[in-house]
């Protein structure tokens, strides 16, 4: 099981980036995939959720509106797609495997996640 983050880098308030998380090992069929961030000196925070099926997905209030997630079964990749960035914003992100029964709730907590990538920075700043 490999989860690959790649995309981030520096970016100007108001802009857009998008990460992909390309995953290896197992299919993005039968699998949940969170987004998670943290930034210097603080929690890692869940932003975002998509489910194996239908797919449902999951935003933090921090993110809603701004960040859409998605997938790609044939790449077996997930995306997020974010506009509107904000100084706030800069942090590294995570992406993570969660249990196939998984669905998203009120937040995401990283005890749900069994596999995690390495991270990939995003920083917005002028």
């Amino acid at each position: 099981v490999q989860l690959v983050e790649s995309g981030g880098g520096l970016v100007q308030p108001g802009g857009s980036l998008r990460l992909s998380c390309a995953a290896s090992g197992f299919s993005l069929d039968y699998y949940p995939i969170g987004w998670f961030r943290q930034a210097p000196g603080k929690e890692r925070e869940g932003i975002s959720c998509i489910t194996r099926s239908d797919p449902y997905t999951w935003y933090a209030d921090s993110v809603k509106g701004r960040f859409t997630i998605s997938r790609d079964v044939a790449k077996n990749t997930v995306y997020l797609q974010m506009n509107s960035l904000k100084p706030e914003d800069t942090a590294v992100y995570y992406c993570a495997r969660a249990d196939p029964m998984f669905v998203p709730d009120e937040d995401l907590f990283d005890r749900d996640f069994d596999s995690w990538g390495l991270g990939t920075q995003v920083t917005v700043s002028s």
